[in-house]
């Protein structure tokens, strides 16, 4: 029975799917081991842990998602044939395999390209060796595979193809269970997000603060001073506990804001291990008006409670004109 005379839209179905499947694991495979590599490699100027743990998770989600899909419409494709030789013949599939070669083909002569002219340029560093080297093994498997498979007789069984599914699902169980361990469990992510929103908050309070400084030439005595009916501000509470957030005068240009934190700040950055230069400490910086940059601002916090000590410093801005009284 050939595919004509059977269900096509069900072949067109699942050959679709099935490549499909195959191009989004293969994206997500890579942009997972990328990822391994900036953090075991780390490179201060093109790092961001956030974003390494957020690329992480979605190519984890990927793969324990679309991965099985792949596999399992691979062996159903694998069983049709079996049953129904002539299904090898069938134009659509040869079209996506020879597609897919095409695909890794260019993939792998790109990659040596880029490889061999970053080494007579002496750019080649580790990290991008490895990613170079990740993206060659993958074309180079997914070709050798399907470039079998076109030339495997229609109706010979093989082990073949249950060896390469049983080697890549472990080598992709490897690098998901990896990603566990650099991620963390889902309440560290939690915590972790509880802790940027009091960042968040601190910052907040710190403009709403310099603010008010410039309008009255004095700091608030208290959080709830900051409150303003007009605008709708109100002083942010911990978005975990709901309590209010610490706060202190220490001289008529200085304060301190304080907070309960989840998690240590500094196991989750990248850092260079060759590194020689001290952790950052925490160190009062001055404020920034409100509203102004806030690139010299150290948020950098312990597990547990941390204040952050601000001094205002008015020669960096000029204090804003009293409004003229009503006549």
């Amino acid at each position: 029975m050939t595919p004509s005379h059977r269900s096509l839209p069900r072949d067109v179905f699942v050959h679709l799917l099935m490549i499909a499947a195959l191009y989004a694991s293969v994206a997500g495979f890579l942009a997972l081991i990328f990822q391994y590599i900036n953090v075991a490699f780390p490179d201060s100027l093109g790092n961001y842990y956030p974003g390494i743990l957020d690329t992480i998770r979605r190519s984890e989600a990927t793969l324990l998602i679309v991965f099985p899909v792949y596999l399992f419409l691979s062996w159903l494709i694998g069983r049709d044939m079996l049953r129904m030789p002539d299904l090898r013949d069938f134009k659509l599939r040869k079209w996506l395999i020879y597609f897919t070669l095409f695909i890794s083909a260019i993939t792998i002569i790109i990659d040596l390209v880029t490889l061999i002219y970053n080494f007579l340029g002496g750019d080649l560093t580790t990290p991008f060796g490895l990613k170079v080297l990740a993206v060659l093994a993958t074309a180079a498997v997914i070709f050798g595979y399907y470039l079998w498979d076109l030339r495997a007789a229609a109706a010979a069984r093989s082990l073949i193809p249950r060896v390469i599914a049983t080697t890549t699902a472990i080598i992709i169980l490897i690098a998901l269970i990896a990603g566990f361990f650099i991620v963390g469990s889902p309440q560290t992510q939690r915590n972790r997000r509880f802790d940027e929103r009091r960042v968040q908050h601190l910052q907040t309070l710190q403009s709403q603060i310099v603010n008010y400084w410039l309008l009255k030439v004095k700091l608030p005595e208290s959080l709830d001073a900051l409150t303003e009916n007009i605008s709708g501000f109100s002083a942010p509470t911990d978005p975990e506990s709901g309590q209010a957030y610490e706060y202190r005068i220490r001289d008529k240009l200085s304060f301190e804001l304080c907070a309960v934190f989840n998690t240590d700040s500094a196991q989750s950055g990248v850092r260079n291990p060759s590194s020689t230069e001290a952790p950052i400490s925490m160190a009062a910086y001055p404020a920034k008006p409100y509203g102004g940059p806030s690139a010299n601002e150290n948020w950098t916090h312990p597990a547990g409670r941390a204040c952050f000590s601000r001094t205002i410093d008015p020669e960096l801005y000029r204090l804003q004109p009293k409004p003229a009284p009503f006549p």
